[in-house]
């Protein structure tokens, strides 16, 4: 505990990324800490088409892993320190705030949360024992597993209809299935999918339970109108299909409950990025607010640290 940063930050995705930029740019001493791979949940994207100015690859579509990779290149150009760690514990409370890994306790003036948020599971029966046997959140790291059998991806939003069509370069059919009679993705996504001859759709429909004898071989559907349930059953040749989910996330937030005011687990802050408690901020998916892409995080980051150095110069915090 030598050391104490002006600036920690918790979390290498869009948001955090983009604060350690600020942050480095800024001068300011500032330590990243990232138990996985930078980049979150767009490191495991395969197209982004709404991110301004980001045109390389088929069809001016972004791949979120190169552009993952051009934040990363710039946090360590600007002298960025890393930390590849899991955090356990935090002390926010006071002018040094301490970061707890299973290696070391860290200080800093400042903490940035920017620790994203995970796939929402469906939540039926089954579903955990064939996660890995079947059952997927990321079309990237699994869609190649399926190759020539059939895919059934839950869900109706951008990112849901949108990997349904990164999935059809793998699988015999994509089958969408959705609680509703209409998609909710932009109308550009839902006109690529409705032209992809490989898509096709289960409207008013939610899966209640997965089955299987080791590997997914079947599902429990039940029509959201009626609430009459039928049975879904892999082709006898195949032995077996995917389902990926892509229903929503969940804030990665249990690590500072009861540190840091919430709302429905979502961190609050103010238009600065500012926590309840002084010197601590949150930036990204992690906080409350009315849209998560990757642009809102990362001007979320920027406000960020720029608020922390705006705040270390007054001597407001530190």
């Amino acid at each position: 505990m030598e050391k104490v940063y002006d600036l920690i930050i918790i979390g290498a995705g869009p948001a955090g990324l983009t604060a350690g930029l600020y942050a480095g740019r800024s001068r300011l001493s500032t330590l990243l800490i990232e138990r996985g791979v930078d980049g979150g949940q767009i490191a495991i994207t395969d197209e982004i088409e709404n991110y301004p100015g980001g045109l390389s690859g088929p069809d001016n579509i972004e791949s979120g892993a190169a552009l993952i990779a051009r934040m990363t290149a710039q946090c360590a150009h600007f002298g960025v320190e890393r930390l590849s760690a899991d955090v356990i514990k935090v002390e926010l409370e006071g002018k040094v705030k301490r970061v707890h890994t299973r290696d070391a306790v860290l200080e800093a003036k400042a903490v940035i949360i920017a620790s994203g948020a995970h796939p929402r599971p469906i939540g039926c029966p089954g579903e955990k024992e064939f996660i890995g046997r079947g059952v997927s959140y990321c079309a990237t790291c699994d869609g190649s597993f399926f190759e020539d059998l059939e895919i059934y991806v839950v869900g109706g939003g951008d990112t849901a209809v949108e990997e349904a069509i990164y999935l059809t370069k793998f699988a015999r059919k994509v089958t969408i299935i959705h609680r509703r009679d209409e998609l909710r993705a932009v109308q550009s996504i839902r006109e690529r999918a409705f032209k992809n001859e490989k898509i096709e759709f289960m409207w008013n429909s939610v899966v209640t339970e997965l089955h299987g004898d080791g590997v997914l071989s079947g599902m429990t559907v039940k029509d959201t109108k009626t609430g009459e349930e039928r049975r879904v059953d892999a082709d006898e040749d195949d032995g077996m299909f995917g389902v990926f989910v892509f229903v929503g996330f969940l804030p990665n937030s249990e690590l500072f409950e009861g540190a840091v005011d919430m709302e429905y687990n979502y961190i609050v802050t103010d238009e600065e990025m500012r926590t309840n408690i002084p010197g601590v901020y949150a930036a990204g998916d992690i906080r409350k607010k009315p849209l998560r892409q990757v642009v809102t995080a990362c001007s979320d980051g920027a406000i960020a640290a720029m608020q922390v150095e705006h705040d270390l110069a007054a001597g407001v915090i530190g």
